[in-house]
């Protein structure tokens, strides 16, 4: 069974899958007990985070470089990337046989090189070049060209989506009968190929592509009619961000995709503490992208069937504080402000007994300057425990004339002092 593309190329799902076969793990389709008593249907979890490199990458890698022609695969194989995609990568030369050159920009953390080298072993070469991601992919391009070798794309390649595709075949497989997908996007692989599969095979199934707030590459894409590079992203989610989606992977998915939905990045660092917290789930930003977005459906998704694509846990430990932090301040309970406080004792004992809650909590407190002998702003972070009590924090501190400015509100000062 194929599926035709606009350019006459026909992408081969179920020889994919059986190219892969041996090589990646046919993850698990999971019902989740608490989400599906959450919003009344039943939610299944393709559990790709439990993959042998911790997402789906590796599908699309492997079927790429297997399907190349031996005499052109023996020249060896090159990627750009800092994340899943060098994984993939990785374990596909060392299972292949073949020598890999990975590309990453020098201020890729250490934890991820070490992630790369442990699946790739002696198969592969790390280069860290250029202080972007942007610099990394030319140096790679013009290694690549300079030396015989070919470039594996990160997604937008036919044989690409075609392994990412094989995701949704094993979905099918385990429960033909699905009424709403839900797809993590980045450069759009999973969407174009998974979507590509339920069109020919499934429909009915209404298929929801999520992209995180900061970078909405293919929403606007989607928008323009085209594919758009959008001149800054937040890179939080960096499974999930790109500047501009494939120019392939767009001609599919403006087919396959019934929506396009953007999710804020502090409600998935909410949605990764309590797969955590309930599930003993661990996830990465982009993987929780589906789950994260199910509040906005909730009225739309009852009594059906639902399937969330949770792509991958490559998450760094260190980025926990980070995670909780945006949280918080997503759900409205840690702000930030600028008190100007009387340089005089006991001027912070008086805003702690007379302005601050029973259940509210300083967490953070420095001087900033020192104006004058008489006055000086502090910057302040509190916690509250509940949403509401911030309005009555607000009053308070208006009542007693404290000078105050709310730096969660002012994106440039918080980037600076946060």
């Amino acid at each position: 069974m194929g599926t035709s593309t606009d350019t006459g190329y026909t992408l081969s799902f179920l020889d994919a899958a059986q190219r892969l076969r041996k090589i990646v793990k046919r993850t698990p389709l999971t019902f989740n007990h608490n989400l599906s008593k959450k919003y009344q249907c039943a939610i299944f979890l393709k559990r790709e985070d439990l993959q042998v490199v911790r997402s789906y990458k590796l599908r699309g890698a492997y079927n790429m470089m297997s399907s190349l022609p031996s005499e052109q695969l023996k020249k060896g194989v090159v990627c750009a990337s800092a994340g899943n995609h060098a994984q993939g990568f990785a374990y596909s030369c060392k299972k292949l046989k073949v020598k890999g050159v990975v590309f990453m920009p020098i201020i890729t953390p250490k934890q991820k090189v070490n992630q790369t080298k442990m699946f790739g072993e002696n198969k592969i070469e790390i280069k860290l070049v250029g202080d972007t991601f942007d610099d990394c992919a030319v140096a790679a391009k013009k290694f690549t060209e300079e030396n015989g070798m070919t470039f594996i794309p990160p997604f937008d390649d036919y044989r690409i989506i075609e392994g990412q595709g094989t995701v949704g075949v094993e979905i099918l497989e385990d429960q033909p009968d699905i009424d709403y997908l839900f797809v993590p996007v980045g450069g759009g692989g999973l969407s174009a190929g998974v979507g590509s599969y339920f069109k020919t095979c499934s429909p009915k199934t209404k298929i929801i592509g999520i992209e995180p707030e900061g970078a909405p590459s293919m929403y606007e894409a989607l928008k323009a009619g085209h594919p758009v590079t959008l001149d800054s992203i937040e890179r939080f989610v960096d499974g999930a961000s790109v500047k501009r989606v494939g120019d392939i992977t767009f001609s599919i998915c403006k087919d396959v995709l019934d929506d396009m939905h953007l999710v804020p990045e502090g409600k998935i660092c909410s949605t990764i503490l309590k797969l955590y917290n309930e599930d003993a789930i661990v996830v990465e930003p982009a993987g929780a992208m589906s789950i994260a977005v199910l509040d906005d459906f909730a009225e739309e998704i009852k009594g059906k069937n639902v399937v969330c694509i949770v792509s991958g846990s490559n998450n760094d430990i260190d980025r926990m504080q980070e995670i909780k932090e945006r949280s918080l301040q997503y759900e409205g309970l840690k702000h930030y402000f600028l008190i100007g406080f009387a340089q005089r004792p006991g001027a912070l004992k008086e805003f702690v007994n007379n302005i601050l809650g029973p259940t509210d909590d300083i967490t953070r407190f420095e001087y900033m300057q020192k104006t004058n002998k008489e006055h000086g702003p502090a910057l302040v972070g509190v916690e509250l425990q509940s949403r509401s009590d911030y309005d009555l924090l607000l009053k308070k501190m208006q009542a007693s004339n404290i000078e105050f400015s709310e730096i969660n509100k002012n994106d440039q000062l918080f980037g600076y002092l946060i």
